[in-house]
């Protein structure tokens, strides 16, 4: 659930920007004493405030300059219900996750992506270098388990003509695509793990397994779904572009345009308390190369 992790700050933003400024009414009595609001307030900010002010400050310096509809956080936030299926609404429940504030989230890192996709070089030359590596995307089926002995089953099983999507459903540790007999959705080159995607790219024709493949994950049995040939680099370009881009889109190099965004944003941090909030943006480290400078 690592896609959740982040989208927990726009509950406690949207917290903070309630309580900022209330005073001293009680949200809590007891014959103790009472909880104000500013001792609430006070509290969060400790614990979440310079991730709160980074996240707040970092979404009004980007939508000055670029913008996010509506219709873009509609379409990611389908693409996270069709991946969890039935059991989205329980996801985001057990992330402590509203419809609204996952969209939030969604918004913000696309705003990030946005600001890193500026600053990238999608010249000609940079996309004919990476066309020399890339390939198009391929959809295949897996099963994945724990251990070899388990994997040398399935596989006289598959041997022995039993179906690959039975066996998917029966063995396979992925609880997201078990269900739907090990199907993932396509991928291109430096979207999964080396050894899984050069045994997978490595497979000719539809309905072709592979041998055991070993990855951090586990033991993978591959199967071959749909693989479409490189054509030439003039008609693969839109499909190059969008490949490069999105493997462009690292921690690396959002970080290094985020600092970008903020040095050109000239911002003064008022409060004392939240004065290092920044400081991992405005170290003097070079940026990655991916970045134009």
């Amino acid at each position: 659930m690592t896609k959740f992790k982040k989208i927990m700050i726009s509950l406690i933003t949207a917290t903070l920007l309630i309580l900022a400024g209330c005073g001293s009414s009680a949200v809590v009595k007891t014959d103790a004493g009472n909880i104000t609001q500013d001792d609430l307030y006070e509290a969060m900010k400790t614990t979440y405030g310079n991730e709160v002010v980074q996240q707040l400050t970092f979404e009004k310096i980007l939508e000055d300059k670029y913008t996010v509809t509506e219709k873009e956080v509609n379409a990611e936030y389908k693409k996270y219900e069709e991946q969890y299926g039935d059991s989205f609404e329980s996801t985001l429940a057990s992330s402590n996750l509203t419809k609204t504030s996952f969209k939030e989230n969604i918004k913000y890192n696309l705003l990030v992506q946005k600001a890193t996709e500026a600053n990238m070089d999608v010249s000609d030359s940079t996309l004919k270098k990476y066309y020399k590596t890339w390939q198009p995307d391929i959809t295949v089926r897996h099963i994945l388990v724990d251990d070899e002995a388990t994997a040398k089953e399935v596989q006289t099983k598959l041997k022995n003509g039993e179906k690959f999507t039975d066996l998917a459903k029966e063995y396979s540790t992925d609880t997201a695509t078990s269900t739907n007999g090990g199907l993932l959705d396509p991928f291109g080159t430096g979207e999964m793990d080396e050894a899984f995607e050069k045994a997978a790219y490595a497979l000719e024709k539809t309905d072709d397994v592979s041998g055991i493949v070993k990855t951090s994950y586990g033991y993978h049995l591959i199967q071959l779904v749909k693989k479409t040939d490189k054509t030439t680099y003039a008609k693969d370009k839109a499909k190059v572009k969008e490949a490069y881009i999105q493997s462009q889109l690292t921690s690396e190099n959002m970080t290094a345009a985020l600092k970008k965004e903020l040095k050109a944003a000239n911002i003064d941090i008022k409060d004392s308390d939240l004065k290092d909030a920044f400081s991992d943006y405005t170290s003097t480290e070079s940026t990655s190369t991916a970045t134009s400078n």
